[in-house]
């Protein structure tokens, strides 16, 4: 069994890299240190690379398209992975998540309807309601304590959808930025509303497999016969095994009809299928891909408990909400007494840190930030130590 070196610096800069070359462009300053972006500073899996090496090899990019063999490495994972099977003919290719989340907006809602989503949340989520002229309601996420959990308010969610006429939500399963891995009693929960009220769901389950300690993650299409046929489940590889720049994406729609409108909006706008390194890449990580998931998710819970000692131990102004999942933790910078403009530019200018600020994820969000863990052991250490500088010069 192969032993890999999470340790290892990559250089990133000089490959057209959002993280690390864009800072200027973007209007950061330029020795920020980026962990922002949801991407690993981690190499791919053994397989990846050498199913694109073969690829390259073979000298010949047509057009490709993938049957029963990606179909069944897809499902075969899922049921490895989280003990559901889905049926291949659930499956329709999209080159991302958000793309999805943007088609399932235009075949579900008219213009002017509105969406519900729960903020904090990945700020893409209003980013598509918005430009497809529709409107964003907000049932806002609930801090329970100091450190989390974040929970979802139900009287609140049933209010929002029965004010406002929804009757499309959009989920994030588990939780960007919060961390939540949410409990099967809570999705049932939620579908049991959105059934009263005749609302379809949208579950951005992209970071499933990212999961911490004990979690177990529960697909929204299986926690009610109303889940699963009223319900996209939006998946994909990139965050799993690092591949996020092949834009691939497998989502789940168990109900013909629905799935019909999906892809009907698709065709609007002239989407053929994945790319053959896409698919190449996909496949490989799905068939050969589970040792190297395995390490490198050992390897950030690791950064995580060290993390968590140095906030505790340097930075106790800054509370870490305590994640059951993925590798982007939320940070509660509120004691610092800065307003989101304020503590943005004190990351920035003072600290040298690009992070994400939690005022783009919605109100709920200011004064917080999210930090991506899914780096070397140094880069993080590097991060903390310029923000315990900082915070000691205010």
């Amino acid at each position: 069994m192969k032993k890999y070196n999470f340790d290892e610096i990559i250089d990133r800069h000089g490959t057209d890299c959002l993280k690390y070359d864009f800072a200027v462009r973007r209007g950061r300053p330029a020795d920020v240190l980026p962990m922002w972006v949801a991407d690993m500073d981690f190499r791919v899996p053994d397989c990846i690379q050498e199913a694109l090496t073969q690829r390259v090899n073979h000298g010949i990019y047509g057009y490709t398209d993938m049957g029963d063999e990606y179909n069944e490495a897809v499902c075969s994972w899922f049921e490895k992975r989280h003990g559901w099977r889905p049926d291949p003919e659930w499956i329709v290719k999209t080159p991302g998540v958000v793309t999805a989340l943007a088609l399932a907006v235009r075949a579900l809602t008219e213009p002017g309807d509105a969406v519900l989503i729960q903020q904090p949340v990945y700020y893409p989520f209003s980013g598509v309601i918005e430009a497809n002229g529709r409107r964003v309601i907000s049932s806002d996420l609930v801090l329970a304590g100091e450190c989390g959990p974040y929970a979802t308010d139900f009287d609140d969610f049933e209010r929002k959808i029965e004010e406002n006429g929804i009757h499309l939500f959009i989920l994030c399963s588990p939780h960007n930025p919060v961390g939540r891995v949410w409990k099967k009693d809570e999705l049932r929960q939620i579908a049991d509303i959105c059934e009263r009220h005749d609302v379809k769901v949208v579950s951005d389950e992209i970071h499933c497999d990212l999961l911490l300690g004990d979690s177990v993650h529960t697909p929204f299409v299986t926690v009610s016969d109303y889940a699963r046929d009223n319900s996209i489940v939006c998946t994909a590889p990139s965050k799993t095994f690092n591949i996020a720049g092949l834009q691939a994406s497998n989502i789940f729609i168990p109900n013909e009809e629905i799935r019909e409108k999906f892809k009907a909006e698709m065709s609007c706008f002239g989407y053929g299928g994945l790319s053959v390194m896409a698919f190449a890449a996909a496949k490989a990580a799905y068939e050969g891909g589970m040792e190297w998931h395995i390490q490198v998710m050992e390897y950030i819970e690791n950064n995580l408990d060290w993390l968590r000692n140095y906030l505790t131990e340097n930075l106790p102004e800054i509370k870490l909400i305590e994640p059951e999942g993925t590798y982007l933790i939320w940070l509660d910078c509120r004691e610092l007494g800065m307003n989101a403009e304020e503590l943005e530019d004190f990351m920035l200018n003072k600290a040298k840190l690009w992070l994400d600020e939690g005022a783009i994820f919605g109100r709920a969000g200011a004064g917080f930030e999210r930090i991506n863990i899914a780096c070397p052991r140094s880069t993080l250490e590097e991060a903390m130590d310029r923000l315990a500088k900082a915070v000691g010069q205010l």
